[in-house]
């Protein structure tokens, strides 16, 4: 996959480009639908003999829009979104990027500039894609906008039990910490990358070591609780269960919570590694203890019941 970073205005020309067809979309999560309308796009390239490639926005545009400060969380910041993208075996990738000149681009500049100009003849969108100042361009008037060099696909939306999936579906889910439900609507387990870091080390003297991930502020978190998981360590996939909160038995900080991961049956020193943690199943509420025998008492009924989902899961 050739990636090709662009913002407004670029200098690539038509002739310098092969006949493309595009699948266009913010693409947060690379979810079911999002795959839908690229392996879509993908069909419609491979069966016209042209190249097949996906049109992509950064940052959110409501980093612009709504002129945010905060860090804005995705289910797949940028670095996994190209991931993602790449295993769906497109020929090009473009990231566009989102800032006020393309924010006060025309719908039919938009499409001259970003399109045309690609050597962009059949594009690919959900039914619910909008462009240009205001989102004014949309899959009912792009027709008209583009003139008849373009055609056009408009993908339905895509439901899972009766409910359309969407970025949004999968936050609010993940706000519920309903992991499972994501992992549906994905088409795989809801994942994140960070680095092992050193912690306060509690964990190995009551039995249960863990390693402190440095997850990027940029992913969206799951709600705060234990999890059943698996981490990817060195290529190698491990179960485990995870803490993510703050710890209220030991600590009064309610202001920066913390991932913690007991790996099962490991004892290898990873620090300064970057792992991969794939959540599983919610298991319970983070709890307050009364002391560290309660604590411990809880990790085991954790520790049980996070085997048997794997158990399960796997035999």
């Amino acid at each position: 996959m050739e990636m090709k970073p662009l913002a407004y205005p670029h200098q690539l020309t038509k002739g310098d480009l092969p006949e493309t067809v595009a699948a266009i979309g913010f693409f947060d999560g690379v979810h079911q639908g999002h795959q839908q309308v690229i392996q879509q796009a993908k069909e419609i390239a491979d069966q016209t003999n042209r190249a097949s490639a996906v049109i992509t926005f950064d940052p959110h545009p409501s980093v612009v829009l709504q002129n945010k400060q905060e860090a804005v969380r995705y289910i797949t910041p940028i670095e996994e979104k190209i991931e993602k993208i790449k295993e769906l075996d497109v020929d090009i990738l473009y990231i566009i990027r989102f800032d006020p000149s393309l924010a006060q681009l025309s719908p039919a500049h938009f499409l001259e500039h970003f399109i045309h100009t690609l050597h962009i003849t059949h594009l690919v969108a959900g039914y619910d894609f909008t462009f240009g100042h205001k989102g004014a361009g949309n899959m009912m008037n792009i027709r008209e906008l583009a003139g008849d060099e373009l055609e056009v696909t408009k993908v339905d939306k895509i439901e899972h039990s009766e409910e359309k999936i969407s970025s949004t579906r999968i936050r609010k889910a993940l706000a519920e910490g309903d992991v499972e439900m994501v992992e549906k609507l994905l088409g795989r387990s809801y994942s994140m990358s960070g680095e092992v870091i050193h912690g306060d080390k509690r964990g190995r003297t009551i039995g249960y070591p863990t390693a402190n991930i440095r997850i990027n502020e940029n992913y969206y978190l799951p709600a705060i609780g234990i999890y059943v998981v698996e981490i990817k360590v060195d290529g190698q996939i491990h179960y485990a269960m995870a803490s993510l909160g703050y710890n209220p038995t030991f600590t009064e900080d309610r202001e920066n919570e913390k991932l913690e991961v007991h790996i099962f049956d490991f004892d290898d020193n990873i620090y300064g590694q970057n792992v991969t943690i794939y959540w599983k199943k919610y298991l319970r509420a983070e709890e307050k203890f009364s002391g560290v025998e309660a604590l411990i008492e809880k990790l085991q009924e954790d520790e049980q019941r996070s085997r048997e989902f794997f158990r399960e899961l796997y035999h």
